[in-house]
């Protein structure tokens, strides 16, 4: 079958997409060339790298990635764990105030509410629709984690991506066509610290320095090094990535980030929001848009990341993004706060929300009733926390080691982070911070305000509003209209009848077909053309799929 799809993708059409997408009311012109945009991503680790300051780190590729672009020194995850973090990553918007606040929301944990999928607001899309609408070609490789999609799902959704899975790669585009690209490594990752018989040890456990937090202990050395070790072996895979670019020569025309997730995947890192579990690495390489081996300190947040893209790129801003453009010439006046959140992790319920200046950290425990430490199954597999547990039970954890095995929390806590970046001593008391305490308890309850903050709703209540009935909605089939005709070709316009929709479209008629996003009418022609649609709203199932339009003759 001979079939002839004519798409409108010249800028001012896309502009029209946009604009009908956005709501917004212009666009600006499309930068010529548009760069390539690439996000090299690891996950569960703090900036612990040579170019950061930290002499027991061997990372060259990172480094000397840092010593050709810019390092900021002040960026944070707005959550301790991933699936918070990467929902903020991919919608601009705060975890808190589209109901994806909860790690994870697409498991069962025991007797609790869920599984389920997070339902954003109509107007939250995954910013790569966006980009997708704009002429970028969109892959991901191959972690997405967004808690509006099945994990198990590589498409997370069909429209967000080109491709999305272990073989989505740029090279596939058209030739010419701008990319957007993610590779993820989980080299770093929480259960890569796992002792494991097969890998050889690289960094001697006597080298490392233990934080105060921590008992001083060889079983809680080895961990540590065996972090270390993992960044070593993940700054390789690093190295390979940005050979790639240089190999096909694209390395003068790709903006590239480096980042992890969220802070280390050590005990009192990972799930929790003092520095060490939202603190993270960010370096951006752009040829001739940031001078090499600059550093930044401006504060950046998860939120940010998106935006800041769309604004590289080109593309209109949608109006209802929290994020702002932290780099580019439509980066705004740098921040003075960012904020993160800790609710339910895996079978725990708890609620913290904190607010970070550029020297001050102000916490504020929602249930000062219950400890710090409960029992989570997947991270009490960690050597450290199993050797944590033990002395606490034992009674050898001493100052610093034993205030997170407290039975209570204070109500507030306040640390300057310069002078004390392990977060020990809490200054919420002392009369000579009550203005720093009053300022930023003042910042920290505006962001609730403003950001619809919905920790204090109850998950389960929160669940029926978005799956009436705990049964998770439908997305309506698309339907199609033809506009006009002319010979044997007409031009087909794709409807959703699910507020905030979206459309995936294909010509192809396998399993594996490329779905394309639906921006803008479709003109096909010839004697019998087919048209396969589907309509998708986050959080709901998949529409059924339509044959949109078939067979023009007759």
């Amino acid at each position: 079958m001979k079939i002839r799809i004519r798409l409108f993708v010249d800028y001012p059409t896309t502009c029209l997409a946009l604009v009908l997408i956005t709501g917004l009311t212009g666009c600006a012109e499309a930068p010529e060339p548009r760069p390539n945009i690439l996000w090299i991503t690891v996950e569960d680790m703090s900036p612990r790298l040579g170019v950061y300051g930290d002499t027991l780190s061997s990372t060259p590729h990172i480094d000397q990635l840092a010593a050709e672009g810019v390092r900021y020194t002040h960026a944070f995850s707005v959550s301790g764990v991933c699936a918070p973090s990467r929902a903020a990553l991919i919608t601009g918007m705060y975890p808190t105030s589209i109901g994806a606040h909860h790690m994870r929301t697409t498991m069962a944990h025991g007797d609790l509410p869920g599984p389920y999928l997070t339902v954003p607001p109509p107007e939250v899309k995954a910013f790569t629709e966006y980009l997708r609408a704009a002429g970028y070609y969109t892959t991901n490789n191959a972690k997405t984690d967004y808690q509006f999609a099945p994990i198990t799902d590589s498409r997370q959704p069909v429209t967000a991506w080109d491709e999305s899975g272990r073989d989505a790669h740029w090279r596939n585009r058209r030739p010419g066509q701008p990319f957007f690209a993610v590779f993820n490594s989980t080299r770093t990752h929480e259960s890569r610290v796992w002792p494991d018989p097969d890998e050889e040890a690289i960094l001697d456990p006597r080298l490392v320095d233990v934080p105060p937090y921590y008992p001083d202990t060889p079983v809680v050395r080895a961990d540590i090094a065996r972090h270390y070790d993992n960044i070593a072996r993940v700054d390789r895979w690093v190295g390979s990535i940005l050979a790639e670019l240089e190999d096909e020569g694209l390395a003068d025309s790709t903006i590239v980030f480096f980042f992890s997730d969220h802070g280390d995947g050590l005990p009192r890192a990972k799930r929790w929001i003092y520095d060490s579990g939202i603190r993270v690495p960010l370096i951006v390489r752009w040829p001739g848009g940031v001078a090499p081996g600059s550093v930044d300190d401006r504060l950046v947040s998860f939120v940010d990341f998106g935006p800041t893209v769309l604004s590289l790129a080109g593309v209109p801003l949608p109006e209802h993004l929290q994020g702002r453009p932290f780099l580019s010439e439509a980066a705004t006046a740098p921040r003075e706060y960012v904020f993160a959140a800790r609710d339910r992790m895996d079978e725990v319920y708890d609620m913290m929300r904190a607010v970070r200046d550029g020297r001050y950290k102000y916490i504020r425990n929602f249930y000062p009733e219950r400890p710090y430490v409960r029992t989570i199954a997947y991270r009490d597999r960690m050597p450290t926390m199993q050797e944590l547990l033990r002395l606490n039970a034992s009674g050898e954890l001493t100052g610093p080691q034993a205030l997170w095995f407290r039975q209570t929390k204070p109500t507030e806590e306040l640390y300057d982070t310069q002078r004390d970046p392990h977060e020990i001593h809490n200054l919420a008391d002392s009369a000579a911070y009550a203005d720093v305490l009053a300022r930023m308890r003042a910042e920290l309850e505006s962001w609730m305000t403003n950001v619809g903050d919905l920790g204090a709703v109850p998950e389960a209540d929160m669940i029926e509003t978005m799956w009436p009935g705990r049964v998770q909605p439908v997305t309506a089939t698309p339907k199609s209209e033809v506009l006009s005709r002319e010979g044997e070709c007409m031009t087909v316009r794709l409807v959703g009848e699910t507020d905030g929709a979206s459309i995936a479209y294909t010509t192809d008629l396998g399993d594996d077909a490329h779905w394309m996003l639906y921006t803008n009418p479709l003109t096909v022609c010839v004697g019998s053309a087919l048209v396969r649609a589907r309509a998708v709203r986050y959080g709901y199932r998949e529409s059924e799929e339509a044959v949109v339009y078939y067979g023009v003759r007759g």
